[in-house]
């Protein structure tokens, strides 16, 4: 789908917010799921596909960019993959931040729009990967990954592939909000944080979020 029209469907169906923790960054963001998915449905005339989750800002990676933009040196010059981006929140913090080069890399063609729309609403560049990234050799020094462990088979499909790129030198950090299927040996924790969610996509109004750095196999 073209760019422009997917910027033109986003900005018609989402408004111009800031996520609960990180008011420094503007986001193009729905405030209730059915309504986004049902006219993203209409728009790309197919029924049954994925929850439109690049609508909202998810406590991890808000977790992710309070981070980064509370400690812009852990990110300064650095080479960042934002992994699952989303809407991008983690990715435009590190471009905030003064990283060397980001990327955003996501499966969901909107997604991907999102990112690259939230990315020009603050100034800053994001490179776009819109394709599965898992297998590729390692180019980043930091991969950020927020809310990734939901479902077992996307679990046993990231994590030795993320494993296997903290062996090639990168640092991995993965944002968590008690999703059934983290693993709960070779993380490391950087910092806990309470993130304001929302009943639309939670169970609850708030989520403890813990932030691991990822241990090599």
């Amino acid at each position: 789908m073209p760019i422009a029209d997917s910027e033109a469907f986003l900005r018609a169906h989402t408004a111009l917010s800031a996520a609960a923790i990180v008011p420094e960054i503007s986001l193009y963001l729905a405030t209730e799921i059915t309504p986004i998915w049902q006219a993203t449905e209409a728009w790309l005339a197919e029924t049954g596909i994925e929850p439109p989750f690049w609508a909202f800002a998810w406590p991890g990676s808000q977790a992710l960019a309070r981070i980064i933009l509370d400690r812009p040196d852990l990110v300064a010059g650095k080479r960042v993959l934002d992994f699952a981006a989303g809407c991008g929140l983690a990715a435009i913090a590190c471009a905030k931040a003064g990283a060397a080069s980001v990327e955003a890399a996501e499966i969901d063609p909107l997604a991907i729009a999102s990112t690259l729309l939230n990315a020009a609403e603050n100034g800053v560049s994001v490179i776009a990967e819109t394709r599965d990234v898992v297998g590729d050799a390692c180019r980043w020094d930091l991969i950020l990954c927020g809310d990734v462990c939901y479902e077992a088979p996307m679990t046993g499909h990231i994590l030795p592939w993320l494993r296997a790129m903290v062996t090639a030198g990168a640092e991995v950090w993965v944002a968590d909000p008690g999703r059934a299927y983290l693993p709960r040996q070779g993380m490391e924790v950087i910092e806990r944080m309470m993130v304001p969610t929302t009943l639309e996509l939670e169970d609850t109004k708030e989520r403890p979020v813990t932030v691991f750095r990822l241990e090599a196999a």
